[in-house]
């Protein structure tokens, strides 16, 4: 046979298992295939990265007798008795015995062919949960099977895996689709192992393909639950390449801004000092490290991406102020952007404050100006003449241009979308360079996520408050005690003290919070004649919210009771007493933000927290830490626990609140060799992570190019 010839038939290589599309699996239609998709599974290995929720043991027949409620088993016997009972709803009963012991089965859907089949006589084999009844247990529609006298019990000779699912996708159907990927990885134990075996044994890493056989088919034997803890090996080797993936998204994002140029600004050390002379109060150790590390930053010709962590009240804002003189010393732009209308006006306020008197301009750009104002905010953002626009999201709009735009702030940045931070960074970029970026967040994160979390950034931590804040007692009360809390509200303000009440509501509804406050601050005027009671809230037009948060601010008002609008940026020194009614609504940073607005003058402060019974667990939890400390970076930590990342991160568009299979609570130990193993490919095995980034984040790779 001529060479040519054999050659034809040579078997071709197996497709990579990312490229094989989900409809060369028998029984995938394109309605199944779209079906799959509505999961994100498009492709034989985002089948074989689908996992399982949980197991279920079918691996052995357990006696009645030996049945315990609350678990769920498999048990065989034979049906002694079927009828329908009447009782608050019909239901079919049918009773089973295996010698040992009888339990029911009960079923409340049912029809007349299954009446004649679970007749009294034939065998039957029953998987569900046993729960206690009336004469004994019983099992509510477990899954059945009738089986023939002589035939074996269906048991599994593994562990039956769950998967999410949805509307047309039964388990039956999920279970035979992944068995066929998982023949297909057989075939070609190599086609998705991706990272190099020498950093696999430097972390005791199993290869993918036993990974995920071991995960979506453990053996008989094996606890149901230990496929899901993070000592699994199994597991642990997933987790590990999902958070080396995102870890090494943000690595590369880094190497290619450090590869783009900005421009360097000088010194400014007149300006600097000019500034710091003129500040009503010291700047702390901490303020003058973080400067420090800023002013380096600016300096250098590439663009800075720094994130600066500080815990409520630690002086975040002069630090950005200082930032902004450095770059205006070097006659370039700054914009300053916050998440709320609120913020926003706290900054500028402060920037006016600061800046103004060294000759510096400062516009302000939000969405509520008038059109006169908005126009002449603009053309002075455009020729040049405002050093300093700060603003909302307005600044980013297309018709806002700016003549030299230098340096970027952004507070609370988890607030915006990835959209909106770049179309800002865009109006500076001029000749090939980019402005630089400081981004701000009162949201303290810790060490060992941040790594991962903030991978692209430079991080700053102001860890030490100002001189003169006072600690915050915290109290919690149940609702019932509102009478003691307004008469606590009462001898607080007669000793010239001033009181924050805020109001929160069960849905997401500005208008409902809107209205609780109006509704507490007419009770509160009634129940209090002779104090002064003011009101602010999200819906109020912009001149009366100004107006009443002035006078709160000028001890014109004693009590302000307010919505949540008062989270962040609101600085009155004489407001030593905060009540956040129905605080088991609010997230623990939440609630720590609300009450860092009380004790930021020589007043000793106080929070109380008031909560409508009965508490959840969870709520419980968050009280209880409030109740314990007001370290930020204690309450971040205990958060994770409690809730996970994505509140503690908000929207960042890592993606790391949206993991697929690690978990950023179970796997934080982690990291840190996640860290290292990133670092071992950037220096080795570049080829390797476009792949592994490609199959853990897909398209979602250029989140980071904010």
């Amino acid at each position: 046979m001529r060479a040519g010839a054999a050659s034809l038939t040579r078997p071709e290589p197996a497709p990579p298992l990312e490229a094989t599309p989900v409809t060369e699996l028998h029984g995938v239609g394109p309605g199944t295939a779209a079906k799959l998709a509505a999961l994100g599974i498009e492709t034989v290995l985002d089948l074989l990265f689908h996992l399982p929720l949980r197991y279920e043991d079918r691996t052995r027949v357990h006696a009645i007798e030996d049945l315990h409620t609350g678990r769920a088993a498999l048990t065989c016997g034979r049906i002694e008795d079927a009828r329908v009972r009447f009782g608050r709803r019909r239901s079919l009963v049918v009773t089973i015995g295996d010698g040992t012991a009888a339990m029911a089965m009960r079923l409340f859907h049912f029809n007349e062919n299954q009446r004649r089949q679970l007749r009294p006589g034939r065998r039957i084999a029953c998987y569900g949960e046993v729960r206690p009844s009336a004469g004994g247990i019983e099992m509510v529609h477990p899954e059945y099977r009738l089986i023939e006298d002589g035939a074996a019990a269906p048991t599994s000779d593994r562990l039956t895996p769950v998967y999410s699912a949805s509307m047309g996708l039964g388990q039956t159907l999920l279970r035979r689709l992944t068995d066929q990927a998982l023949d297909r990885l057989e075939r070609n134990p190599d086609v998705a192992e991706l990272l190099p075996e020498a950093i696999a044994v430097r972390h005791r890493l199993v290869a993918i393909g036993h990974a995920l056989r071991a995960i979506h088919r453990p053996p008989a034997g094996t606890d149901p639950e230990a496929p899901l803890h993070a000592e699994h090996p199994a597991r642990r080797r997933l987790a590990f390449e999902e958070l080396l993936a995102h870890h090494l998204a943000l690595r590369v994002l880094r190497r290619r801004l450090d590869a783009r140029q900005a421009a360097g600004f000088g010194r400014g050390d007149a300006l600097v000092q000019r500034f710091i002379d003129s500040l009503p109060f010291r700047l702390t150790a901490a303020q003058h490290r973080v400067v420090r590390e800023i002013r380096a930053d600016l300096a250098r010709p590439r663009p800075m991406h720094r994130l600066v962590q500080g815990d409520v009240g630690a002086g975040k804002t002069v630090v950005a102020a200082l930032a902004a003189v450095v770059a205006v010393a070097s006659r370039r732009q700054v914009a300053m952007m916050a998440p709320t209308e609120l913020l926003a006006e706290q900054h500028y306020a402060s920037f006016r404050g600061w800046l103004e008197p060294l000759g510096i301009p400062v516009a302000w750009l939000s969405g509520r100006l008038g059109s006169r104002e908005r126009a002449r905010a603009v053309a002075g953002i455009a020729d040049g003449r405002t050093a300093v626009a700060v603003g909302t999201h307005a600044l980013f709009q297309s018709q806002v241009a700016f003549a030299g735009l230098g340096l970027v702030i952004v507070d609370e940045q988890h607030r915006f979308g990835v959209e909106q931070r770049l179309a800002l960074r865009g109006k500076g970029e001029r000749g090939g360079l980019l402005p630089h970026q400081l981004i701000m967040t009162a949201t303290p994160i810790p060490r060992t996520l941040a790594m991962t979390a903030y991978a692209d950034l430079d991080v700053s931590v102001i860890d030490e408050l100002p001189p003169g804040r006072t600690p915050v007692d915290t109290a919690v009360a149940p609702s019932q005690r509102r009478s003691e809390i307004v008469a606590r509200i009462r001898r607080a303000c007669a000793g010239g003290e001033q009181a924050y009440w805020v109001c929160t509501t069960i849905e997401e509804s500005e208008a409902l919070a809107c209205r609780a406050a109006e509704d507490t601050a007419r009770e509160l005027a009634e129940a209090l004649p002779d104090l002064r009671v003011g009101l602010v809230h999200g819906r109020m037009p912009p001149a009366e919210k100004d107006a009443a948060m002035a006078a709160f601010k000028e001890a014109r008002t004693d009590v302000l009771v307010a919505t949540t609008v008062i989270e962040v940026g609101v600085d009155v020194p004489n407001a030593s007493l905060m009540i956040i009614e129905n605080a088991e609504r609010l997230g623990l940073a939440q609630l720590h933000q609300l009450r860092g607005r009380v004790g930021r003058g020589a007043r000793r402060s106080a929070c109380v927290m008031m909560y409508d019974g009965p508490l959840t667990g969870m709520a419980r939890s968050r009280l209880e830490v409030l109740r314990a400390t007001t370290d930020g970076f204690e309450i971040a930590r205990r958060d994770l626990e409690i809730r996970g990342p994505g509140e503690l991160l908000g929207t960042r568009q890592t993606g790391l609140a949206r993991l697929r299979i690690a978990d950023l609570v179970r796997d934080l130990p982690l990291l840190r060799d996640v860290e290292r193993a990133a670092s071992d490919l950037l220096a080795g095995h570049e080829s390797r992570i476009a792949p592994l980034v490609r199959r853990w984040i897909g398209a979602g790779a250029d989140y980071g190019r904010a």
